[in-house]
Order: structure tokens, then sequence, then C-alpha cells
């Protein structure tokens, strides 16, 4: 097709932001079927995307039934655009092709043993988990709210030939966490309907789930993520509603609780144009996360967000991409953010993941005088908030989130991380500049990027059992380049200070000889770091800025100067501007140049600060330094590029901790930094 979506008359007096109504949510849903629907030329043919070289599957050699995968993907993930149509509009067509017949036969296909295209059924694979339960979980979620979209075609004859093979998924092997969603919903569904099921392997994986809830509103998962917002509450709301309030309502109003907790933060996740935050993995998913906006107007209660706010935020977030061309690849969304790139993807998704995206098109399920379609558009808080910033604190999942009325952007700084992961592991998500790849030659963007100068390291010697003079699983070639931290503990916040820690390597490998404590102070438009090094051996450490992407190849201007101690350097390209300002604790700030790494662009620039420490018992030292950034073309002004007005370090501080500081900025506003306790405050 070649255009990317555009919201044609728009309506500025319901929707003043964005000029999207729910007639443009049933234009953009068609806009993007018929891009999809170009590997349709029939009623026949199933639905099936080209698969995409990489990691990503199926692989060329990969099985049959990884192809029945990538089918029943296509098939299942596309229903999260058409089951909403559908349910509006029961003759909706796209290219000539009924869109309710067409899904019916080709469901009917998939799941009646014997057809060329059925799935294969869990029997007949090695004892495992598949993708197709992760499907059958979508699918009835969808069917779940929506059953007189497809169930009510079949007659009984085929109902009971499909419940073979969905009964058998149904009860079949899951992972942990999230999946056991995906049996529930599709567990309940079979039981809604009148069919036998395992009620007590329903009531266990109810009650797993449950466990998993850690406040907040969140969920446990391998680390906390976009997943608690978009399975754990909105699948689970949606299963509520209908199934969960009348035959498990002591475990619906767990959900209903949590549900309830998560909305009252949900606003601030995002930008105050709707711009989602590239963080977490599967980022392919990219809007799901918006699919809690509607589901907010299914709880019991009056919604905890103004309805204006909510459409204002959930059109935005799905207008961040359809309305740019290179998020298409292969007329379907590309396996990115932005654009087409493999390094943000994992192996487990293909070509048709990232419809999942298209989860927040549930609201068409809310009646047309739901007040998420009659309400004005508005900015929320954002009206309010000026040139000041806001932050919210998550404890449960050691979040905060930062709101800078002065950027319009919004900003999570993640506090519990398990791994090494730049999904995770970035000290700070912009929504408005994307997180970069690590770059093993130092100045990873939003990084504490760490080289051993250990001279043990650098011969590949063992130091993790001192004494014995072995060589034991210490590469020497592996340790001349930079690696990012390997886990990060949550300390709390305290007198606006926000305290985590950022372990460089893990035990046995001497964990407490590799930690930076950092201590964070938002300010408007960006942060005060006041970070405190734990390193115990020579080392080099960078620490980077938010990339820079190289938009239609056009380079970053840097530019950077001294003022006494105080070093400075920025970048700008259009539209947006990066500062990074050294007090101490540095050598020198620098830039470079990074190639395939930004989700935006090929090519993008990082400036950072760099240091080298090579004494064989390095000091405790505290580096005190400003992050800032723009959405704007406006030059720094010298009062933007000096925060501090003067800093205090101190070996002992007044509550008896050792190497803290005492920060006063521009506005007389005191800051005190004070590690104490830091050790025994740590939440992982």
């Amino acid at each position: 097709m070649g255009k990317a979506f555009k919201v044609e008359n728009p309506d500025f007096s319901l929707s003043p932001l964005s000029g999207m109504t729910r007639q443009h949510y049933i234009e953009m849903a068609k806009y993007l079927l018929e891009r999809a629907f170009t590997y349709v030329g029939s009623m026949d043919d199933p639905l099936t995307f080209p698969p995409v070289p990489g990691k990503t599957y199926p692989q060329p050699d990969d099985p049959d039934w990884r192809w029945r995968s990538l089918e029943f993907e296509a098939l299942e993930r596309t229903f999260t655009l058409a089951g909403p149509l559908i349910h509006v509009d029961p003759d909706v067509e796209i290219k000539g092709i009924k869109l309710r017949d067409y899904y019916s036969l080709q469901l009917y296909n998939a799941l009646t043993p014997g057809h060329k295209n059925s799935l294969p059924l869990p029997q007949d694979l090695p004892d495992s988990t598949y993708q197709f339960t992760c499907e059958f979980g979508g699918l009835f979620k969808t069917l779940l709210l929506l059953p007189e979209t497809l169930w009510d075609t079949y007659t009984e004859d085929q109902k009971n030939e499909m419940v073979v093979t969905i009964s058998k998924w149904a009860h079949h092997r899951t992972t942990q966490n999230n999946w056991r969603i995906f049996n529930i919903v599709t567990l309940s569904f079979l039981k809604k309907y009148g069919y036998e099921i395992d009620d007590e392997l329903l009531k266990s994986h109810l009650l797993w789930v449950a466990s998993y809830h850690s406040g907040n509103g969140w969920y446990l998962e391998q680390t906390y993520n976009y997943y608690s917002i978009s399975l754990f509450i909105v699948y689970t709301t949606i299963w509520c509603r209908t199934f969960g309030d009348e035959y498990y309502p002591e475990i619906a109003e767990i959900i209903e609780r949590s549900a309830k907790k998560l909305i009252e933060s949900i606003t601030s996740f995002f930008g105050r144009d709707g711009y989602i935050n590239m963080w977490s993995r599967s980022i392919c998913y990219r809007t799901w996360v918006s699919g809690a906006f509607p589901v907010a107007f299914m709880l019991k209660e009056d919604p905890l967000i103004d309805a204006g706010f909510a459409r204002r935020l959930c059109s935005g977030s799905l207008l961040q991409f359809v309305t740019r061309e290179e998020f298409y690849h292969n007329e379907i969304p590309s396996l990115g953010f932005y654009g087409q790139k493999e390094y943000m993807v994992q192996n487990y998704s293909c070509s048709a993941s990232p419809f999942l995206m298209f989860l927040p098109f549930i609201c068409l399920a809310l009646p047309e005088d739901s007040p998420f379609w009659t309400s004005k558009e508005n900015e929320g808080f954002w009206e309010e908030l000026g040139e000041n910033s806001k932050t919210t604190v998550l404890k449960h999942p050691g979040l905060v989130l930062a709101n800078h009325g002065k950027s319009g952007a919004s900003e999570i700084i993640p506090g519990k991380v398990y791994y090494d992961d730049p999904n995770y592991s970035k000290l700070i998500y912009n929504t408005h500049f994307p997180w970069e790849d690590h770059n093993p030659a130092g100045g990873t963007s939003m990084e504490y990027s760490f080289r051993s100068w250990d001279p043990r390291d650098v011969r590949g010697d063992d130091i993790n059992f001192y004494l014995t003079g072995l060589k034991v699983d210490n590469s020497a070639e592996k340790n001349r380049t930079f690696s990012i931290s390997q886990s990060m503990a949550f300390n709390g916040v305290k007198n606006g200070v926000i305290y985590r820690q950022a372990i460089m390597r893990k035990p046995p490998n001497n964990g407490v000889g590799y930690i930076i404590d950092l201590a964070d102070i938002i300010i408007p438009g960006g942060v005060i770091r006041v970070d405190r090094t734990r390193l115990a051996f020579e080392h080099e450490l960078t620490l980077g800025h938010f990339g820079m992407p190289h938009i239609n190849g056009e380079k970053a201007v840097v530019n950077q100067f001294e003022e006494g101690k105080k070093k400075v350097i920025t970048a700008a390209i259009k539209g947006r501007r990066v500062a990074l300002i050294t007090y101490t604790g540095w050598d020198e700030v620098d830039s470079l140049v990074h190639t395939n790494r930004n989700a935006e662009a090929d090519e993008s620039t990082v400036v950072f600060a760099r240091k080298k420490r090579l004494d064989k018992n390095p000091a405790m030292e505290i580096m005190i330094t400003v992050m800032l950034h723009k959405t704007d073309d406006s030059e720094w002004t010298p009062e933007e590029l000096s925060p501090i007005a003067a800093f205090e370090i101190m070996d002992v501080t007044p509550v008896f901790s050792t190497m803290g500081a005492k920060i006063k900025l521009a506005d007389n506003q005191i800051y005190e930094v004070y590690f104490e306790e830091i050790d025994g405050n740590r939440r992982c």
C-alpha cells in the first residue's frame, strides 16, 4: 500500500488532541487488516505471513508443526482486530471477503483433526510447552468477550469436532507465570459452554496466578514487566466479567482488587502525547499495554481514570506507530519497535506476533454510549504539571515513574532486574528516546558499562577462588570488552532520592566487590545522579546518555565545553536534545557513533562520561552527573546547564554512613544522599 494510516476527517471537537473517535478506531482496524489480507487470495487461503530471516521462527528446516504454529498465530492475533470489527458489524468485509465467514472457516479448519491445516494434538508432539497454548489463550479471551463473532456460527456437531483439539490443548502442560492464564481462559470457555473439563486443574491454575500478585497491581514474571498489565490485568479482567464472577467469585475479587491498584498508576507510564515506553521483553507487542484503558471501564465500580484522558492516551499510543510507514514490513507491523530490527526480538516470535499490539481494540466491545467514547479528550495530570516533573513510586515491583512536564516525556526507572538484558537493565527508559542495545566497546546508552583492568582478568586467571592459581571460566578475551550490570536491586525512596544498586558482577565472582550504589534525584527534564562506586579492583567505567538516532542519515550535532571542573557535552537532532554534565568522579566526556543498536536508525550518537581507575585497591568514589533531555529544538541555556549550585562530599555522613553527599540545587532545594544501610534495604 505504501501509505501509513492517517486520521481522515478528524473530530477535534470530541477529540481535540488526536482527532480519534470510535469510527476512527474502526477505520484503523480495517486499514491494518487490508494490509494483512494482502496474503489472502480467497476464502480458502489460510492466513500466513512471510517468515522473517534471522532468529525468529519458523526456521527453514523447522518441523511442520512450527509452520502450523505460524499460521495459527497469524489467524489468532489478527483476530484481535477482526473480532471487534465483526462485533461492531457482522457483515464487515476486507478485500471482498466477509471477515466472519473467513475466520469461522479458518478456525474450523485449524481445530478439526484431519484437515490439512489442522493443528497437531499435544500427544503427537514431544511432551513440552508450545506456542499453540499461548494462541488458544488469546483466541478464547476474545471469544469469552465476544462469543457471537465466531462461536455462534457453528453447528453443535462442528463445535463438538473442534472441542477435541481445544480441550487437549487446554489441559496440556503449561509454563509458570503468565502462561497459566492461557489455560485458564481456554478451560473456562469450555466450561461456560457446557463441555467437561478438569475443574481441579482450572482451580489450581487460578490459585497459582493469584499467588503471583506482588502489590501495586503487579505480578511476578521472570522479572517485572508489561505482562503484568497486558495478561495479568487485561486478560484476567475479561475472564472475571465473562466467567470468574459467576464461578470463582473470590479469586475474581483478587483480580479485581489488583486491577484497580494498577489502574491508579497506569497513566504515568505514557508520555503526554500517549507515547509508550520501549521497555521489557516482547517489545514488538508495543501498544498491548494500552489495553488497560478500555479494561478500566470493565471494572465493577466507577473507573479510576478519566475517560477522556484514557482515550487520549490509548489513541496516541496507536498513532505513535501506525502513522509511520517504516513501522510496516511486508505490509504488516514489523518485528521491532519503529521498524524492522533483528536485535530487538526474541526467538519465540514470528512475523505474525506483533498483531498482539492491537489488544486495545477490545475498546470496540464497550457500548457506544460508554464514557470511553463520549467524553472529551483531555491531558489529565499533564495540564497541571507545567514545566515541573512528578514521580510515582511502585515499591512492590520496584519501579519509579517520572513524568516530565518540560518535555512531555515519561520515564520508567527500574529497580528489580535479575539479569544483564537491555530490555530491563537500563538506568532509565524514556518514551521519546527509545533504548539502544549494549555496545561492548563502551559508551552504552543509559547504562554503566564496566571493564575490568584487574591483572587476573587481563590474564584470564581464576579470580573466583583466590590462591588456587587456576584458570577457570575466566575468559581474558571476553574481559577485554565492556559489560553491563548483571542485576539491579531496589533500595527504596527516601526524602526524594531513589536508591538502587547495580551489581556489575554476581557472586561467586566477588559480587560485593562490584557494586555501584545508585541515587537518582528527578528534576524537570532529567535526573541528577549521585552514585557511589564500590568497585574493589582495577576497572574502567562509562555512563551513556540516551542514544540520538541519525534520522535519514543526518548525524547528531555534538558540542562540549568545560567550566572549571564541570564538564558538559550535548547532542542534538531535529526535535530532540540531550545534555550530560559531570561535576566530580569522572575523567572525561566523549561521544561515539554506534551502528545497528538504535530503535529508530541504523546509526546513532551516544554522549557519555568515562573514568579509569588502576589502583590495586581503588577507593570508593562519589560520581555526580546530570542527564537532561529536551523534545524541541531550543538551545540549552546557561541556567539549564547549571542545575547544581553547590555540593559537599562527606567521608562520614550525619547518619554515620560512609561516602555520601549534600546537593544544593540552583533553586535552593537541598538533597541529602546518604547510602545508609543500603545493603540491608536491598529488595530484589
